[in-house]
């Protein structure tokens, strides 16, 4: 049975079993890339799942995260949408006080887990609550255009940084490592690190509207999954074209190669417009198929499973965080072997969590931190 939500709709199952599917995607790649620090170094020899698991450069790289940024937008419309339909101009105070309360709990809790854990999306997922209490009242048209101006903004940043480190200019302050001042702060929020708000509003911005939407019927699913796929294969028939064309008429070392590669790249950290569209693309084909599969099986046990880990996600990511840091750097019982002793462990990991999730929901309901972060969000 749905639980109901805040805005007084059913819950919708697909969010939460999409929320749980990623969860184990960025489990993996984290734990890939916390165990083994060069494996997004590139270089010859490395096996088809090596590349494919690349942390850097690889076609998974960010992917999850990207999706669960989609469904957080989602849930944002899900959460507001009627008051915003309404007009209710007390309603959508509240709302707009209740997510800044929200993004401000994750905002600062991500900072904290920070320390621990480099990189964190719990960081950036509160900027993009407190974000978002500013875009969900906002016209179909100026969602697109924000999404759309923020890959662009992103785009060009990373495209002045280039050339300009290539003259001999030191531009590593726009990207810190660690935070300790303001600026610092400000830098990691907008454009800095692993999610910052370029471009990765343009997915929060897709989420807000696509939520609007939804429960999405057969039609609309079978267009926005028609859409997604033209969206991957064009960037990726692009990317391939664009590259092999570059490489034909230059040396592959040379600075005018060099630059078609970063404009044509579909890497998550080279901030182009190529990964902007084909992540989006990806991460609504991915949310259409899930939520088809839960709508087509909503009584099946794995999808009451699924579901109670996707109303978890607050706590399963930080138990994560925790069982990482224990196993590995506490007790070193998990060394750094390879891809697949990642695999095994982020795999144990979560059997382990989605049992968990079950039990909790069973006995005790929503999740504790989950609870809290209720508590203090509203």
């Amino acid at each position: 049975m749905n639980s109901p939500v805040r805005s007084g709709t059913a819950r919708l199952p697909g969010l939460d079993v999409t929320r749980a599917v990623a969860l184990i995607g960025v489990a993996i790649m984290n734990y890939h890339g916390y165990l083994n620090a060069d494996a997004g170094t590139g270089g010859p020899g490395r096996s088809f799942a090596e590349h494919v698991f690349d942390t850097v450069q690889g076609p998974l790289t960010t992917r999850f995260a990207a999706v669960f940024v989609l469904v957080a937008g989602m849930g944002v419309s899900l959460m507001t949408n009627r008051d915003r339909v309404a007009g209710d101009r007390d309603g959508i105070r509240r709302d707009r006080w209740r997510l800044l309360r929200r993004g401000t709990l994750l905002y600062a809790f991500g900072f904290f887990i920070e320390w621990i854990w480099n990189g964190t999306i719990l960081f950036y997922y509160g900027a993009f609550f407190i974000v978002a209490a500013l875009l969900f009242t906002l016209r179909l048209r100026w969602l697109a255009l924000i999404g759309a101006a923020s890959a662009l903004a992103a785009a060009a940043i990373a495209w002045i940084t280039f050339n300009k480190a290539n003259n001999g200019d030191n531009v590593s302050w726009l990207d810190p490592y660690s935070v300790d001042t303001p600026r610092q702060l400000l830098l990691r929020t907008f454009i800095g690190y692993t999610h910052p708000l370029l471009p990765w509003l343009a997915f929060l911005c897709a989420g807000i509207a696509l939520g609007r939407y939804l429960p999405l019927s057969r039609r609309q699913r079978t267009n926005v999954v028609m859409a997604g796929t033209a969206m991957f294969v064009v960037t990726y028939a692009i990317n391939y074209a664009g590259l092999r064309l570059a490489t034909h008429d230059f040396a592959s070392t040379s600075f005018s190669a060099r630059r078609w590669r970063k404009l044509l790249s579909t890497g998550p950290f080279d901030r182009g417009l190529l990964y902007v569209v084909g992540t989006l693309g990806s991460a609504l084909v991915a949310f259409c198929a899930i939520a088809w599969l839960a709508d087509r099986f909503p009584t099946a046990w794995l999808t009451g499973v699924f579901q109670h880990a996707g109303q978890m996600t607050l706590t399963l990511y930080v138990c994560h965080v925790v069982v990482f840091n224990a196993f590995v750097h506490w007790w070193g019982l998990v060394t750094d072997t390879g891809l697949d002793t990642a695999l095994i462990f982020a795999t144990a990991f979560w059997i382990g969590a989605i049992v968990l999730g079950a039990l909790w929901h069973r006995t005790l309901g929503m999740g504790p931190l989950e609870r809290y972060y209720r508590a203090f969000g509203g």
